[in-house]
């Protein structure tokens, strides 16, 4: 197969991770060997990495890689609400996830559902976690954007590469990259774009 790399909408994004086999039951999670988590909720304004509270109300929107830790924490803990809540798109003109486009009854807020679905299959260690912790590390944003790749964004001491391929069937390491980018959007970071190269 060529290598395709996509940038989709929400959407279609869990659509794609559903298609493309990364939510199928491969049963193994596989060794987690020398596997560290980190429990801090923030990180120092020096440090270009960030950890999720393992329960938050508000989502942290303080630091880009505070945001895709939030984002992913709520995905793994499927955490719909939470999730969109840290999601936008940068338009023009650009948009955030409010109370009022996350509600439950809303039509984003429906299709939301549907994509943190899939992506919470993807995304969550066979072995389960109730509150996972959530570690992004990478390089500082370049200006108003940042994009953290899946082995930079560990649950539970592993890479979100690792957790995906161990939820997959018929991918090998190698063969899918993902990224997830941050964006600066009115009052915070947002998570607004993710990508899939498949080849």
């Amino acid at each position: 197969m060529s290598d395709r790399t996509k940038h989709v909408g929400w959407v279609a994004a869990g659509l794609l991770a559903a298609a493309a086999g990364l939510t199928g039951c491969s049963g193994e999670d596989g060794p987690a060997a020398d596997a560290k988590a980190t429990t801090s909720s923030s990180a120092s304004p020096q440090s270009p990495s960030a950890s999720a509270p393992a329960s938050s109300s508000d989502p942290d929107r303080s630091s880009p890689e505070a945001t895709v830790a939030a984002w992913v924490t709520a995905v793994v803990k499927g955490e719909v609400k939470q999730a969109c809540l840290l999601m936008g798109e940068e338009g023009p003109p650009p948009t955030t996830g409010s109370e009022e486009t996350c509600a439950d009854d809303s039509a984003q807020g429906k299709r939301i559902q549907k994509s943190i679905g899939a992506f919470q299959e993807s995304f969550t260690p066979a072995s389960g976690t109730e509150n996972p912790s959530v570690e992004v590390t990478g390089a500082p944003a370049d200006g108003d954007k940042a994009r953290y790749a899946a082995d930079e964004i560990t649950i539970d001491g592993r890479t979100l590469e690792d957790v995906i391929l161990s939820n997959s069937t018929g991918l090998e390491k190698g063969q899918l990259k993902v990224g997830i980018q941050s964006s600066k959007l009115d009052d915070g970071w947002y998570v607004t774009d993710m990508a899939f190269d498949i080849g």
